[in-house]
């Protein structure tokens, strides 16, 4: 069956190596016939969440600032059937673009979302395997607040720090065929 597949890169960096993971899971899921769209932050202005709830009442953000970019991500976010996030681990977290455009998806609680999968490309200038393992539970946090969705899966490239490192790293295979399993 033919899914809306969204993948959002949260990267900041050009040629980051979190976005060449999901340059990879894209092709990997356009390659199973899957509708694609990307979206990157980088070059977006969004402003951080106030906590004022309003979106639990109107069903839209209280933030109207003409610069701010978040309302189409959400009209994405909302339409995908699945959702694939790119993120650069800092001090072994999401990094804090991915973590702001999450509590701005406040407006998608309580709505007709349509994401089931939820899929999260990470890597980090570290090993480990267990690095990404905050990041995992972060989104895990926002995940549990849509019964819907479920976590699917995720790849973790470690050992990549300058742009390019990620060049011939095994996670890039990963990441193709995690998006071709859709």
């Amino acid at each position: 069956m033919k899914k809306k597949v969204l993948v959002i890169s949260t990267s900041l960096r050009p040629r980051s190596n979190s976005d060449a993971l999901a340059e990879e899971f894209i092709q990997g899921a356009a390659s199973a016939g899957h509708e694609v769209v990307k979206i990157s932050l980088r070059g977006k202005h969004i402003d951080f969440c106030r906590g004022c709830l309003a979106c639990q009442r109107t069903g839209t953000c209280a933030i109207g600032n003409a610069d701010d970019d978040m309302p189409p991500i959400l009209a994405a976010m909302h339409d995908a059937d699945v959702i694939a996030f790119a993120t650069p681990i800092y001090y072994y977290e999401m990094c804090g673009q991915m973590k702001t455009l999450l509590d701005r998806a406040n407006p998608l609680y309580g709505s007709d979302y349509r994401f089931r999968q939820i899929y999260l490309l990470t890597a980090a200038a570290e090993n480990e395997i267990d690095v990404p393992s905050r990041a995992i539970e972060g989104l895990g946090g926002w995940i549990a607040c849509f019964p819907e969705a479920r976590f699917a899966g995720h790849v973790f490239a470690g050992g990549v720090t300058a742009m390019g490192d990620i060049a011939h790293h095994k996670a890039l295979v990963d990441a193709y065929e995690l998006g071709h399993s859709i």
